[in-house]
């Protein structure tokens, strides 16, 4: 099996970081130039910063929806990451017109209005024992817009910025950050290699 991810373009991710990340890995990442190439991909990368609206929108401009949809909900290697993560809900705040893809029945909403936005820099990720992926650890956010519960048959991790939310959720070999593991260190590389070799960080 190929150790090389394919790329989802969004139009909103700057993939620069992504890609070079895994690089250091020893990976050779390239981008998914349809549908077909999200389908055969032995390992995927759903990226995204900026608006939910404009991300989906390219997404189904591309005609990317129902790969995407198929992949998640077959339980195959998928890493969506920030805004990546949000688009697996049914909806955003951020968007409310926007139909997201709809794997996970959440809404993404924003944080309070007392707190700065985007939440900036770095957090504790604590993770359900349960977690296959997930070590506890420090992970770089950029993020204004979260997901306030985890998906029923979904296990995750929660971060606190004026009180807890979800800041990844994994079921099978799907693991979505709303953290930037690229940006992340040591701790990310670490989270990036378990991920594209299969191996879970816990017993």
């Amino acid at each position: 099996m190929s150790r090389s991810p394919v790329i989802v373009p969004t139009g909103t991710a700057n993939t620069a970081s992504v890609n070079a990340a895994f690089r250091r890995l020893g990976a050779e990442p390239k981008p998914a130039e349809g549908p077909c190439e999200i389908r055969d991909a032995d390992f995927l990368v759903l990226p995204g910063v900026g608006a939910f609206g404009a991300a989906i929108d390219h997404i189904d401009r591309r005609g990317l929806r129902e790969a995407l949809v198929d992949r998640v909900e077959e339980g195959r290697p998928t890493l969506a990451i920030c805004l990546g993560m949000q688009l697996l809900a049914e909806r955003s705040d951020e968007s409310p017109a926007a139909t997201g893809l709809g794997v996970v029945s959440e809404r993404a909403t924003r944080f309070p209005q007392d707190l700065t936005v985007p939440q900036l820099g770095w957090n504790r990720v604590v993770p359900d024992p349960r977690s296959r992926f997930l070590e506890p650890g420090w992970a770089y956010f950029a993020n204004s817009y979260k997901l306030a519960s985890i998906p029923d048959g979904w296990v995750g991790a929660t971060t606190d910025y004026g009180g807890d939310f979800v800041s990844s959720i994994e079921r099978g070999d799907v693991l979505a950050c709303q953290f930037h593991p690229e940006l992340s260190g040591p701790w990310g590389a670490d989270l990036l290699d378990r991920w594209i070799n299969g191996e879970g960080g816990r017993s």
